[in-house]
């Protein structure tokens, strides 16, 4: 059995001036086992102005997180800056060329993809999903958005509890913040 930790869904939405990114709790120990169902892979940074959720190996997506709050206290909290910077170094440096994680990072104006290649991605219309479960939640999250007038926390919380119902890596332990 691989000792990596592994396993996680996070699906955030941007609806009428307000992004919730929401995250399940599930952490996989290699391929057939559970080891934690109540993780936090949401955290809020730089004086709570910015939400990200990250999904991945989790000593690299801390490692990530740590490197992306190091970037947003640089750029005064510029969450494209930071991005731009925090990518521009993920694909220069090559101890992080080696972390296996990826990022959902959300302010009031702006919601973006941190990819695992170093890439800074604005998603289309407002629905971004990473992880495990990530392809599900998307599906889910754009659909609610198209034929509902759920709120944004809602979409995305709605869009993880589909996920986890067809995700074995992903749990209904839903944490959601929103900006």
């Amino acid at each position: 059995m691989s000792s990596q930790l592994r396993g996680t869904t996070i699906c955030a939405v941007r609806r009428d001036g307000e992004t919730a990114i929401a995250g399940d709790g599930q952490v996989t120990m290699g391929e057939h086992t559970i080891f934690k169902t109540t993780a936090r892979k949401i955290r809020r940074l730089y004086n709570n102005e910015v939400v990200v959720g990250f999904a991945g190996n989790v000593a690299d997506a801390f490692t990530l997180c740590e490197k992306f709050e190091e970037k947003l206290q640089q750029c005064n909290g510029n969450l494209e800056k930071a991005a731009v910077a925090l990518a521009q170094n993920w694909r220069g440096d090559q101890a992080m060329r080696q972390l296996e994680s990826m990022m959902i990072a959300a302010n009031r104006e702006r919601l973006l993809i941190l990819s695992g290649t170093g890439e800074v991605i604005d998603p289309d219309e407002g629905v971004a999903a990473i992880g495990s479960g990530g392809n599900y939640a998307l599906a889910a999250a754009r659909a609610l958005l198209q034929n509902t007038e759920l709120s944004a926390s809602q979409i995305a919380e709605k869009a993880l509890h589909i996920a986890a119902s067809i995700c074995v890596y992903t749990n209904d332990q839903i944490i959601v913040e929103t900006v």
